[in-house]
């Protein structure tokens, strides 16, 4: 978790949807629905009907800001409540390496499959499953409140519905987040693409909504000094 301000500063410059949306325009498909939205395109525009992504949006943002309120934005008790809601928390030691090993960070897991699977499976469980539920997985010792509400708060966008957190759009937008540029991210087909937008767009709901957190508590210029600060403990 070292040098989390960077990170989210990093991951908001970095992931302009515009790109996305040129890159989509060159594929031939011509509509896509998730849970929420459907997207159609033709020769000339593309449109997206959003409404209920949207509603569950605000929704997340609600419903978190009156959690933090309640849980005092103490990382303990969101732990609490996600293993609460079912969800496995797993803390142990050296987890920055461990996760490092297959392209993942502290924080919320999502979905895996395969030998990446396979792997964090054996370690946190000692069972052999090519699947891998969507767990919390961090080190002992103290957490980081703000980093812990980031973490909290992509845990709820998954836990009601959101899109973008299937296996390949979070696997895309590791590629994508390291490098733009990736030629794999530029061959996706057109469904693989949008879920990628979505698994961008989550990220940055994310990281808006702890930068506010922070803003609304300790003021503007406090951002990211505030983050700086913190982003190592844990």
């Amino acid at each position: 978790m070292k040098n989390f301000a960077k990170k989210i500063k990093y991951s908001m410059l970095k992931l302009k949807e515009n790109v996305l949306c040129r890159i989509l325009s060159k594929h031939l498909d011509t509509s896509f629905s998730n849970s929420t939205s459907k997207t159609v395109i033709s020769s000339t525009e593309t449109l997206t009907f959003s409404t209920e992504t949207e509603k569950n949006i605000q929704l997340v943002k609600d419903n978190v800001a009156d959690i933090m309120k309640s849980c005092e934005n103490n990382p303990q008790k969101y732990i609490e409540y996600i293993e609460a809601q079912g969800t496995k928390v797993f803390r142990i030691k050296n987890a920055e390496q461990i996760l490092k090993k297959i392209n993942e960070e502290q924080g919320l897991i999502t979905e895996l499959k395969g030998k990446k699977a396979l792997y964090l499976n054996f370690i946190l469980k000692g069972s052999f499953a090519f699947e891998f539920k969507p767990a919390i997985v961090m080190s002992f010792g103290e957490v980081e409140p703000y980093y812990m509400l980031r973490e909290f708060y992509k845990w709820y966008s998954l836990k009601i519905g959101l899109p973008g957190f299937n296996f390949e759009a979070q696997e895309n937008f590791k590629k994508y987040l390291k490098n733009p540029n990736d030629k794999s991210i530029k061959n996706l087909n057109y469904k693989s693409m949008l879920e990628l937008k979505e698994a961008i767009a989550r990220d940055r709901e994310a990281n808006e909504f702890v930068i506010n957190a922070v803003r609304a508590k300790d003021g503007s210029e406090n951002v990211f000094k505030k983050l700086n600060d913190g982003g190592a403990n844990i």
